[in-house]
Formats: structure tokens, C-alpha cells, sequence
């Protein structure tokens, strides 16, 4: 099944509306009621398009939960620990790439990643679910949180990916996918990974620009705290081969 973009207005209020559906080939003029429905539907949808690309105040995010969402124990692709605790010497990595179907593929492919998990962070709401971070007022960004072997993959290996598997100049968007959930960001565990991703960040900005694209809007920061998505999202390319993955690069290589 194709994840729907958000031109169809996932998680939104939308959802709850019923709108009458009005045959282009009709001639019978439209009611009163018809009418206040497709005025509401163009109302609410220039609402939540607007806010689309903008990340909600503290005031206006929403409360969230204190309740974890609840995520299978084992990795449905390696058969690896979900959660943790993981063995020593292994190592966190995040990643906000678009979607973050495709993006957690990415990751698990690559030797050396033990673990992928998608969720969310970045953003102010507690334990937000999918809904409510599609309908952007949770400030949350789609992640994927690596677990890695620093001795069979080095961090700027995970950063090569990140860099050439999306379009780290869209904004609030990744192709089709619009949304702040769909910014690009890298989410770093300790000092030395920030320093090796503003490094690669200048490094392929400059690359980027050579080759004709725009400025680089990636967000660089200290790991937030990273909430579990939804079971059915954990690793949903391997359970659904032929799912919807809207990742996109640019064409443009990296030298990280």
C-alpha cells in the first residue's frame, strides 16, 4: 500500500471530516449543505497547508502521553534487539531523511549496523504517535535511530548515506512528501560525530552548489530523546517489498 502524501493530509483533522463527493459530470445545482462542506474542505486544507512548514510554538504542541508506544522485541530484518540494551563498544546514530520507510532501509542494509528503528524526535510532544506527527503539531521529525559497530562501519560511512540518499536542500519537504516531519537533520551522539557532520555538511554544501542546488538546510544538533514509532512502521520495507518509499538523492556524490 502507498504511503499517501501529504497533499492527502495524513493524521489531520481531515480525517474526521465527511465531505460530499460531487460528480464533475452533475448538473444538479449544489445545496446549501453541499456548499458549506467543499468551503470547509478548502478552508481547512489552506489551514493545514500553511502550517505545514512551520514548526509549532511550545504553547501550541500538543501534550502527548506519558504511555511509550509499545515496538516488537526483536528486529523483524537481523532478528537484533529492538530497544537494547546492546553490547558495549556498539554506538547510536540519527538520521531525518523524508520518509522514514525508505530511510531506515538505507541503514539496515549496510555492514555493521547491528539495528535500525524508526520514531520521532526533535520536536515537544511526549510518546506522539504517527498521527499526530503527520498532523504537525508535535514539532517531531521522521528518524531513524542506528545502531552501529564503529569497528566494521565508521560514522562517516553512516553520513555518506545520509547525504546521497535524500535532497538535504528542501526545506520543510522531501519530493512529495511534505511537512516539517520530513526535514533533514543529523542528530548527534557526542561531540566527535557533531564535528564529522558539520564537516561533511560544509564539505558536500559545496558540492551541492556546484552542481546547481540550492543552500543546505539540514539541521545539525544534539540528539534529542527518540520516540518509538508504531510496530507496523518498524522495518515496513522488509515486511512490505513493495511499499511506497519516496526517497530521492540528488545525484551528487560525497566525500565524507
Amino acid at each position: 500500500m502507498r504511503k499517501a502524501s501529504s497533499a492527502a493530509l495524513r493524521g489531520s483533522a481531515v480525517e474526521n471530516l465527511s465531505f460530499v463527493q460531487i460528480s464533475a459530470a452533475s448538473k444538479a445545482p449544489l445545496t446549501w449543505s453541499v456548499r458549506a462542506s467543499r468551503l470547509l474542505e478548502v478552508r481547512v486544507n489552506d489551514m493545514l497547508m500553511r502550517n505545514k512548514s512551520e514548526l509549532p510554538g511550545e504553547a501550541e504542541a500538543l501534550p502527548g502521553r506519558s504511555e511509550r508506544i509499545a515496538v516488537p522485541d526483536k528486529h523483524f530484518v537481523s532478528g537484533a534487539s529492538l530497544e537494547g540494551p546492546f553490547e558495549d563498544g556498539l554506538e547510536f546514530a540519527m538520521f531525518g531523511m523524508g520518509c522514514f520507510w525508505g530511510a531506515e532501509r538505507k541503514f539496515w542494509e549496510l555492514d555493521g549496523v547491528v539495528s535500525t528503528a524508526v520514531g520521532y524526535a526533535g520536536g515537544m510532544t511526549p510518546n506522539p504517535t504517527y498521527r499526530e506527527v503527520c498532523g504537525g503539531g508535535t514539532g517531531h521529525n521522521e528518524v531513524v535511530r542506528v545502531v552501529y559497530d564503529p569497528k566494521r562501519v565508521r560514522y562517516e560511512e553512516l553520513l555518506r548515506v545520509f547525504w546521497e540518499s535524500h535532497d538535504p536542500t528542501q526545506g520543510m519537504r522531501q519530493g512529495n512528501d511534505f511537512g516539517t516531519q520530513y526535514r533533514s537533520g543529523i542528530y548527534c551522539y557526542g561531540e566527535d560525530q557533531c564535528r564529522l557532520a558539520k564537516e561533511s555538511q560544509h564539505s558536500f554544501a559545496s558540492r551541492l552548489e556546484a552542481a546547481g542546488f540550492g543552500a543546505v538546510t539540514t539541521e545539525v544538533m544534539a540528539a534529542p530523546e527518540f520516540y518509538f514509532a508504531e510496530e507496523y512502521h518498524q522495518q515496513y520495507l522488509a515486511k512490505n517489498p513493495g511499499g511506497y518509499c519516496g526517497l530521492g538523492g540528488t545525484g551528487v556524490s560525497c566525500g565524507a
